[in-house]
């Protein structure tokens, strides 16, 4: 066994020759001719003998040798090769995966592909993760580092201009959960520091929406729409929605290409569904004409609202609606997809009719056998509901939902 005040005694005096000390379990020294002083372990894999250069005295201390030596003992014990092993562990200290490149990894390996709106992701973490610590090593992050983002979120930041956003906060934990543990799954990178946490220590979940525009609210939303207040792109966005049920990315990021007005149909593809699922929906006789003008007036961009706007911009816009009708209960561009769902329902369509228009999951055996697609029902539906929409702003305005405002 090696002691420190023997390995003192060789330690830059010159040798004869090169000399090796052993301590035990493979651990020993090995002393150059100048007096340098190496620590190397050595251990067999089939019979081959091997040896790794664990470092050089002083500057590694024998306590931390023999340190080194048990936990190449335990890779070998685990059937690992300990240089191998020992290599790449050196190489994740050197470069370590930062808490961005974990995250970055999920958004281009997984969520470009299977999340309808990535680009929101990818905001959401640029806007309130990497700031802080994005260019920290993922592995030597903590916990409570992550709590200070969350934190920061649910509590809103005044000298930032950014208000408090409980919601946010647990839907941002959420993402990153999820990102970590994809990058566990293929060993991208190694961290246990989310698993404990959920939505509600860090902010809250969101609330299930339960707001449905009166017929008269609904009859005010269809003069403002045909009015001069709201942008020419609001306008035909909501007359879609407020037609349709849709989604607003699904109207967001309409091209022409999508609607046959021959055929009559409306094929919403897979990218632009957030269940990934084609989509498709009559046109009624009423919205043909829209459709005509507005490629009349700007097809030649491909889009059908005249050009491409942004999440944000959208969604900032259409709080601005429900504030200009000084309705007193408020509501989003969202609620406008319930209201439809609501009064289609209402008026006597069939449950499942109404889900297909709205491109959600049907139920049970349906779900699995049933690839009807019910145009003639759906058809059927949407002229109802257009000629109850006529109605609704008939009433108080004279004006038509479908009407063509430039």
């Amino acid at each position: 066994m090696l002691f420190e005040k023997s390995l003192r005694a060789y330690y830059g005096k010159p040798q004869a020759k090169t000399l090796t000390l052993t301590d035990g379990k493979g651990l020993g020294v090995r002393v150059s001719v100048l007096g340098k002083m190496r620590f190397q372990f050595r251990y067999k894999i089939n019979g081959q003998s091997k040896r790794i250069d664990l470092g050089d005295y002083p500057d590694l201390s024998l306590r931390q040798a023999r340190d080194a030596m048990e936990e190449c003992r335990t890779w070998l014990a685990q059937g690992y090769d300990p240089k191998i092993r020992r290599d790449m562990t050196r190489q994740e200290s050197l470069a370590p995966v930062t808490v961005k490149q974990a995250l970055d990894y999920w958004i281009k390996e997984y969520v470009e592909d299977n999340r309808s709106e990535p680009n929101t992701v990818r905001l959401q973490f640029a806007k309130h993760i990497y700031p802080y610590i994005g260019n920290y090593s993922l592995a030597d992050t903590e916990t409570r580092h992550w709590i200070e983002c969350f934190d920061r979120i649910r509590r809103g930041d005044v000298k930032l201009g950014q208000k408090a956003c409980p919601y946010s906060a647990g839907s941002v934990l959420q993402n990153a959960k999820q990102a970590l543990r994809f990058c566990r799954v293929r060993r991208y990178a190694i961290s246990h520091t989310l698993d404990d946490l959920i939505r509600t220590d860090v902010g809250s979940k969101q609330n299930t929406g339960e707001r449905v525009l009166s017929d008269i609210e609904l009859s005010e939303l269809l003069h403002l729409i045909n009015g001069r207040k709201m942008s020419f792109y609001m306008r035909y966005l909501c007359k879609f929605l407020v037609i349709y049920g849709a989604r607003t990315r699904e109207v967001r990021l309409s091209k022409f290409d999508e609607w046959d007005l021959d055929r009559g149909i409306w094929t919403v593809p897979k990218l632009h569904s957030k269940s990934r699922k084609v989509i498709i929906r009559p046109i009624p006789e009423e919205v043909k004409s829209i459709v005509e003008f507005l490629y009349r007036r700007h097809g030649q961009t491909g889009y059908l609202l005249g050009e491409l706007k942004s999440v944000e911009t959208v969604s900032g816009s259409g709080k601005k609606i429900c504030g200009w009708l000084k309705h007193k209960e408020s509501w989003t561009l969202h609620d406008i997809r319930r209201t439809f769902i609501t009064r289609l329902n209402d008026l006597g369509v069939a449950p499942y009719i109404v889900e297909q228009l709205v491109a959600h999951e049907l139920a049970g055996v349906m779900a699995i056998y049933n690839r009807s697609q019910y145009i003639p029902e759906k058809k059927a539906a949407l002229d109802m509901w257009v000629e109850r929409l006529e109605l609704l702003a008939d009433k108080p305005h004279n004006v038509s939902i479908l009407k063509r405002t430039a």
